[in-house]
């Protein structure tokens, strides 16, 4: 269920609204006129949305991607990039030994 509080909490109990944030780890609802105006919500709850927001656009990028045919499997990839650094580390090791 939703926290609602009105617009004259906002401006007259912002430290217990601020309180009521952290308690509940969700957003609090602000009406003015009967009408949903804004939203407050502590800085973790924030991050946290935000951060899920961000998961859900690059899982939903990748599944198209695959979709397009425009991945390839990790193994292949991880083989390439052996055979690309594979000269490198043999150079190495021979100016070490």
């Amino acid at each position: 269920m939703p926290i609602i509080r009105s617009s004259a909490d906002l401006r007259n109990n912002s430290d217990e609204l601020a309180e009521l944030c952290h308690q509940h780890s969700k957003p609090v609802f602000i009406i003015n006129d009967g009408k949903e105006e804004l939203v407050v919500m502590s800085i973790e709850t924030y991050e946290l949305l935000t951060g899920k927001a961000t998961l859900h656009t690059s899982l939903d990028e990748g599944l198209h991607a695959r979709d397009a045919g425009l991945v390839e499997p990790m193994d292949e990839v991880i083989n390439e990039i052996r055979t690309l650094i594979q000269p490198a580390l043999a150079g190495a090791e021979e100016s070490l030994g």
